[in-house]
């Protein structure tokens, strides 16, 4: 599971890319509960929110130059 979802990739290292992502998924999550469509609400603020403590508490990016695991 941790390769399907690897937040720690060397590709999220810029702040902005991080903050993008958190972004879209929460508004994407705004417009879905706008649209009354709960389960995708829901979806996209739970992944939303748990990018965001991911990516600003929890951070830990691999070197690029390190071998995969």
């Amino acid at each position: 599971m941790d390769r399907l979802f690897d937040l720690n990739h060397p590709f999220f290292i810029p702040l902005w890319r991080r903050v993008l992502i958190v972004a879209v998924c929460l508004a994407w999550a705004g417009v879905e509960a706008a649209s009354q469509e709960v389960v995708w609400a829901t979806i996209f603020g739970v992944v939303g929110l748990y990018c965001a403590w991911h990516f600003f508490l929890n951070f830990n990016p691999r070197n690029p130059d390190d071998p995969k695991p």
